[in-house]
């Protein structure tokens, strides 16, 4: 009674990686002892410091080392098999200890990383001990985040901020699962065993050579309006996990003269938002996995069907839940490099400034630690049938030789579009004409490419009850009430429903909600209003189809 009272008040329980699931798992979430400048604090784990979910007083700026440390016990039942250790992201520079021992280092703030700690185990009580600098070095993506917070940029998050936990494995076990699949077919492909078998829908299927193609006489496709997942069991070599595919198809068709993105084939309006994913409790982390389902819900029900998941790389639950409940996401790149305001920002949206990127954003380091977590984010996200679309730079933050970045791309994942540049600084390779409007008449691009707004609107109405800040508002137009607030809106719409037409093939609107200062979100920051209901806007979602 006692141990199930006790993991009733660990946070985040859910297991944190829906397309490879083991039964056995031990989540590390929870209370943990935090040490920085002579400090010693607890800290609610997996919240950064700087939230208020994680419970720490006086959190330091950016640059401070944090000690993090707590015991864990292995399980009786799981001696004799191998032991991982697994952290969901640390922002940013990570070292991991075991007993003392290091077992791995990690650098990049947005992305997964494991250890192997069998070895350094040893029996009853294990200390567990992560250093953490989250130093905001632009050679590294860094987001949002800013020390000087405002407008545009954002409280950065500062360490542990998604689930810890601990998995028992044979010797040989599944490391990582492929799935690629077409509108009447799936290949299954697993690193790390090579004999076993995909159990589905009640049918066994041989896994040769680590790998498994099943076709499908009469298919189910994958749309947002029917979301439909194939649930699946992988045995092998003394390992089982199960996990999910879907069946979808992205391609560029050209309908009446006009190019035309498709899902399966058929054209299709991503009618959608930009989503920063940030909470007002926990910053980078909601306070529990099922927020994620109540966005995405809340969205659909005003008839939008994709998420811009914009310059942040979202715990896997995210991705799962837009999987289910059938939402798209169009995800970013995290930005590094420099940011300049002038350059990048106020003379491109202006239409004052466009120019070649190959000599932008020049320092090496910079450019290979960006290309590396372009293809790890790929990597780590591309099994998610939710995924149409990659953007690699956005408004010309930190981009540099874009056309090349394009081609690594396609290679790695030919399967969906890419938008290589959002907003502006175009290059010559895209499968998108990539715009941003916020001031002038909403308007289609001049290359011969589909269609895509992939920012627009931020329109403010502020709730005061529900503000962050009440004294600093942002946003692109601003509404006194928000009968005008939505009057503005629909307005807007209007004006982008003739484009359609004319070859526009999806549109972002900003945004999903409140951040901060930002107060032009359909939902306030901290969840509690919506500004727009579906009654008032439904009528113009069902005209953004084609």
């Amino acid at each position: 009674m006692e141990q199930n009272k006790k993991r009733a008040l660990l946070p985040w329980q859910s297991y944190p990686r829906p397309q490879l699931m083991r039964e056995d798992w031990l989540c590390l979430n929870g209370s943990w002892q935090l040490e920085y400048q002579g400090n010693r604090q607890s800290v609610l784990v997996p919240y950064c410091v700087e939230s208020k979910l994680s419970g720490v007083k006086n959190p330091p700026k950016p640059g401070c080392e944090l000690v993090y440390a707590r015991s864990f016990r292995i399980p009786e039942a799981w001696q004799g098999r191998r032991i991982l250790l697994h952290f969901g992201a640390v922002m940013r520079r990570a070292v991991v200890l075991v007993n003392g021992r290091e077992l791995c280092r990690h650098e990049n703030g947005y992305l997964p990383f494991s250890a192997e700690i069998t070895e350094a185990l040893q029996p009853g009580e294990n200390e567990l001990t992560v250093r953490v600098v989250n130093d905001l070095d632009p050679r590294w993506p860094w987001g949002k985040q800013r020390v000087k917070r405002g407008g545009m940029w954002y409280t950065p998050c500062s360490g542990i901020w998604q689930t810890v936990w601990l998995e028992p494995v044979p010797d040989r076990w599944i490391r990582s699962l492929g799935i690629r699949t077409g509108l009447n077919w799936v290949e299954l492909t697993a690193e790390g065993i090579s004999e076993g078998s995909v159990e589905l829908e009640g049918t066994e299927y041989p896994l040769q050579n680590g790998t498994a193609r099943i076709e499908f006489p009469e298919p189910r496709l994958w749309t947002p309006e029917d979301p439909y997942l194939y649930r699946f069991t992988l045995t092998g070599e003394g390992d089982r996990v199960s996990s999910y595919f879907a069946l979808r198809t992205l391609s560029t068709e050209t309908v009446d003269g006009i190019p035309r993105l498709c899902l399966n084939g058929k054209p299709y309006f991503f009618h959608g938002l930009l989503d920063q994913g940030y909470w007002s409790d926990g910053l980078y982390t909601p306070a529990s996995p099922e927020a994620f389902a109540a966005d995405i819900l809340a969205m659909k029900g005003l008839g939008f069907n994709t998420l811009r998941k914009h310059i942040k790389v979202e715990p896997e639950r995210f991705y799962y839940d837009c999987d289910r409940l059938g939402m798209i996401v169009f995800q970013d790149m995290v930005n590094n490099g420099a940011y300049r305001f002038l350059g990048d920002t106020l003379l491109p949206t202006l239409r004052l400034l466009n120019r070649k990127d190959t000599r932008r954003n020049r320092d090496p380091e910079t450019r290979r630690n960006f290309l590396q977590a372009m293809e790890d984010t790929v990597r780590q996200l591309q099994n998610h049938p939710s995924i149409c679309l990659w953007t690699i730079f956005n408004e010309g933050w930190g981009q540099f030789c874009a056309d090349e970045a394009y081609r690594r791309l396609k290679e790695l994942d030919p399967t969906r579009f890419v938008d290589a540049t959002s907003g502006w600084f175009h290059q010559k390779a895209s499968d998108v004409d990539s715009l941003h409007i916020y001031f002038t008449k909403l308007r289609l691009g001049k290359q011969k490419l589909p269609q895509l707004l992939s920012e627009f609107g931020g329109y403010v109405w502020k709730d005061p009850a529900h503000s962050f800040n009440p004294q600093k508002t942002y946003g692109y137009r601003i509404y006194k009430t928000r009968e005008a607030f939505v009057e503005g809106l629909r307005a807007l719409y209007g004006s982008l429903i003739p484009l359609l037409d004319r070859g526009l093939c999806g549109a972002i609107y900003t945004q999903v909600s409140d951040v901060e200062d930002e107060t032009n979100g359909l939902l306030t920051f901290d969840r509690a209003v919506q500004k727009l209901r579906p009654e008032e806007f439904s009528d113009l979602s069902a005209r953004l189809r084609f």
